[in-house]
């Protein structure tokens, strides 16, 4: 077939040739019978009838019409876009921008829910979590029972991020901070994942506590650190000083079971005692276990796995009763944030409402180019009329539009795509929190890539769709002789409906972004309870450097003293955790003095719970209202004491008099008295309620891992700098992680300021294409009515009369537009209060902000119209009419 198409200029010469070779036998015969040449070829042609006439039906015979047609078409509509290259590059970047918005945010969800593992036979995978509290850890011996006792999963594995010193010299010197995954044996085996190289290790490679001394590196981690050296495998490295030998590499399509946390390593949990210097796998009532995952064997319902584990949660909280309590359980599918299922459902939700904002955003940019559609089909009437009087069919002209809107949506969609990859790209390499490996894959795939098809085409149906009607009403003969459709105006247009929807959309838009942004300077100007500035985060991991227990008090001490050796350093503190950050935090179960059954159902409250050191309160600039600070005397010999907040005071003894010098209980039953009452402040994040905190002498309560707060008015780089010669003096063995506190806010405020800045961005591109289509309109009605707007000039009409005539329409249009957005946006308050902490679109400010931002968009759309309205020689307009 192809081969035909492609001879078919020579088919048809051929046969030209061939019939005229009949004709003149034809007319040779007519002559021997005695006719006269002239009357030999007129009897010749009349036999054999109109040549042209036969070769277009041979033509037709051969099924090539529709193809010429089509690529005359295409050749054409090149032509006629060539001819306009400003409406061409204006129409193609108007479409790329509102299909790489819909691509990037298709993109980030087909990553993270879509298809978040690529993992095999991946919609039979689980999480099991508690029922009552999903994010409550497992312990280990427990984990042990649900893997041996139940009959509903092929296998149940464990897995747990955990961060390391790794050194890859033989003498352990040089570490770096590197994160991996501590799993199961069976991990690997439960996941049914093959190695890329080497081996993965089994359970069968466990063997009791510290058993199994190997780690499996990640894809990406071998690549950049080894350089792809298959030698690699076989080699020794430290994690916190203890060898581990490399055995394996994992696929390059494997990102571990959150692949939201990019994992640069992969060790045995039966490793505990020597990766994070403690051995939990035998006490029942500690969460060892961060993550519980398994593979539902095949004809068993989600239902009758969680009455299969149910029934063994019975069993293990009748034989261990002081351990395990409300042992019920649920199972999840597993997705991109593993068994953190707030945030995921806060991602997903987010993520709908962008989608659906982006989406909003291509019916804009739709809206705008089949207004403009509409305008060219007005200011080719002429030539429309022309080629149906000549015989053309309307459904022809029509597919000629088509053919037009379908290149340009192809452009679009293609410039689109290019675009939004580039972006892409970028942040599959972005790391928005750079103390933890948080990093997500979302390069395009097949999905992205046929969206970004059907998207393409879509848009170019609507708005090729537009000018139809005037199409199929033009009265040829009416234009040929009037010059114009002919057609009366009526009330409204569809290109003033379109552009009036495309300006409610803007504002929308528009009042989606200023409440975020204003909901995002509220939320950081509420009373913190701290002051941020000037204050640099060091995460010290005493573990790492292998002080463990009793070995890290004095270590403390030591490096507090050095810091104050610095110059510049006015307060130097420790904390197991630094408030309004990602690490930020822990809660403890707090009971009155007079309680004397401990049970979580007789607790007063939760309170946040922190240790710090000498000189806390004074690093972070928390005032305190009554009682002490902690001294260097609050160690383990001393009677245990706490400093609480407001909140803790009034909730647990009624008033902040009360609290100074009482007692409370933990859940273990430990007796602490209250030393000092502090004001209350902001702890997880800048847009969290008030609720109680409790603060405990890090002497008396320990932490290996703990942060170094410093502060000082010296540049944050030379202080960073001081910090770590002094920690190296100390003990050059230590890994630490400097930032200031005000980028330790930047991580709690992530997904506020992501909201943000995506509703900001999408705000531009709502006002952007609003200036275009406003822009288009005026830009058509001045054009339309140079001769009304001339005689009215003539006449004596002021310069404000004529703009108020060629512009009216369309300023009309942008106030009736953006008062339906602003109505939208009012409707929508609740859906956007769920994206931004604190956001409303009543705020005075916010309502001000739409409104002058409107008002701009307008100013920015008529301004050239109106200079060219008031430009119109009346004189020489009326001479060339």
């Amino acid at each position: 077939m192809f081969g035909r198409i492609f001879r078919r200029k020579r088919s048809a010469a051929d046969f030209g040739d061939e019939l005229q070779a009949h004709i003149r036998l034809e007319e040779e015969r007519w002559c021997e019978q005695g006719l006269s040449p002239e009357e030999a070829h007129t009897r010749a042609h009349r036999a054999f009838g109109s040549v042209t006439h036969t070769q277009e039906r041979f033509y037709e015979s051969r099924h090539w019409v529709f193809l010429d047609q089509l690529w005359n078409d295409v050749r054409y509509a090149a032509r006629v876009l060539r001819k306009s290259p400003s409406f061409a590059i204006a129409a193609i970047l108007t479409l790329a921008m509102a299909i790489a918005a819909n691509v990037v945010v298709f993109s980030v969800t087909n990553a993270l829910f879509l298809r978040p593992l690529n993992l095999p036979d991946e919609q039979r995978i689980y999480l099991v979590e508690h029922a009552a509290d999903r994010s409550r850890p497992h312990s280990y011996p427990n984990y042990v029972d649900l893997r041996d006792r139940n009959q509903s999963f092929d296998g149940l594995a464990t897995f747990g991020v955990v961060g390391v010193g790794l050194s890859t010299s033989q003498n352990g010197q040089s570490p770096t901070l590197n994160w991996g995954w501590e799993v199961s044996g069976n991990y690997f085996d439960v996941l049914r994942i093959r190695p890329y190289l080497g081996r993965f290790f089994h359970a069968s490679d466990e063997h009791g506590r510290n058993s199994a001394p190997y780690i499996v590196l990640s894809y990406s981690y071998w690549h950049n650190h080894f350089r792809d050296d298959p030698d690699a495998v076989g080699r020794s490295v430290r994690l916190n000083k203890h060898p581990f030998t490399i055995i394996g590499v994992t696929p390059p399509e494997f990102h571990g079971t959150v692949p939201f946390v990019a994992a640069d390593f992969y060790a045995p949990q039966i490793d505990q005692q020597d990766i994070e210097g403690v051995n939990n796998l035998e006490a029942r009532g500690v969460g060892s276990v961060q993550v519980v995952v398994g593979r539902l064997k095949a004809g068993v319902t989600p239902a009758q796995a969680t009455a299969d584990l149910n029934s063994i949660g019975a069993y293990l909280q009748k034989t261990y009763p002081n351990d395990d309590q409300e042992m019920a359980f649920t199972i999840e599918h597993i997705g991109a944030f593993g068994s953190d299922q707030d945030a995921a459902q806060g991602t997903e939700a987010f993520l709908g409402a962008l989608m659906l904002l982006a989406g909003l955003i291509l019916l804009a940019a739709c809206a705008n180019l089949g207004s403009l559609f509409s305008a060219r089909a007005a200011d080719r009437s002429r030539e429309i009329a022309v080629r149906l009087a000549l015989g053309s069919s309307r459904a022809r002209v029509l597919r000629q539009f088509f053919t037009e809107a379908t290149l340009i949506s192809l452009a679009g969609g293609v410039m689109g795509l290019w675009s939004s990859s580039v972006l892409l790209q970028w942040l599959s390499g972005w790391h928005p929190v750079p103390r933890y490996p948080v990093q997500a894959a979302v390069n395009p795939d097949f999905n992205v890539y046929a969206l970004a098809l059907l998207l393409a085409l879509v848009s170019g149906l609507l708005f090729g769709a537009v000018p139809v009607r005037q199409v199929l009403e033009t009265n040829p003969y009416g234009v040929i002789k009037s010059g114009s459709t002919g057609k009366t105006r009526g009330r409204i247009t569809v290109r003033e409906l379109l552009l009036t929807v495309q300006i409610a959309l803007c504002a929308v838009l528009v009042t989606s972004s200023f409440v975020a942004v204003r909901g995002l300077i509220r939320s950081m100007h509420n009373s913190l309870g701290v002051d941020p500035r000037n204050v640099m985060l060091v995460d010290v991991d005493m573990n790492t450097a292998g002080y463990r227990g009793a070995d890290v008090p004095p270590v403390q001490k030591r490096v507090i003293e050095a810091m104050h050796t610095i110059p510049g350093v006015q307060a130097a503190a420790w904390t197991n955790v630094p408030p309004l950050t990602l690490d930020c935090c822990a809660t403890s179960q707090i009971f009155t003095d007079q309680t004397a059954n401990l049970t979580p159902a007789n607790a007063a409250i939760r309170a946040t719970t922190f240790r710090v050191s000498l000189e806390y309160f004074q690093v972070t600039h928390t005032a305190l209202l009554s009682g002490r600070e902690f001294t260097w005397n609050d160690d383990k010999t001393a009677p245990r004491v706490a400093v609480v907040n407001q909140r803790f005071a009034r909730r647990v003894f009624g008033s902040v008099n009360s609290a100074l010098g009482s007692d409370f209980k933990l859940g273990d039953g430990t007796r602490i008295q209250v030393v000092g009452v502090i004001e209350d402040g902001k702890y997880g994040s800048t847009t969290e309620g008030p609720h109680e905190a409790m603060f405990l002498p890090i002497l008396q309560a320990p932490s290996d891992d703990a942060w170094l707060l410093v502060q000082s008015p010296r540049d944050s780089q030379q202080l960073a700098s001081a910090i770590r010669s002094k920690l190296n003096d100390v003990d050059p063995s230590f890994v630490a992680f400097f930032q200031t506190w005000n980028q330790g806010l930047e991580g709690s405020a992530f997904g506020a300021r992501m909201a943000a800045m995506s509703l900001g961005v999408l705000g531009i591109m709502g006002a952007i294409l609003s200036v275009t289509g406003i822009f288009g309109m005026a830009s058509y009605a001045v054009s339309k009515r140079k001769r009304e707007l001339g005689i009215r000039m003539a006449l004596g009409a002021r310069s404000k009369e004529v703009v108020r005539a060629a512009l009216g329409p369309a300023v009309k249009l942008l106030f009736f537009g953006s008062a339906v957005g602003l109505l939208l946006g009012f409707l929508a308050s609740r859906v956007l209060a769920a994206i931004v902490y604190e956001a409303t679109p009543r705020d005075p400010l916010v309502l001000a902000g739409v409104v002058l931002a409107m008002a701009l968009v307008g100013l920015l759309a008529t301004w050239i119209p109106a200079q060219r309205a008031l430009a119109i020689d009346p004189a020489m307009l009326l001479r060339e009419e």
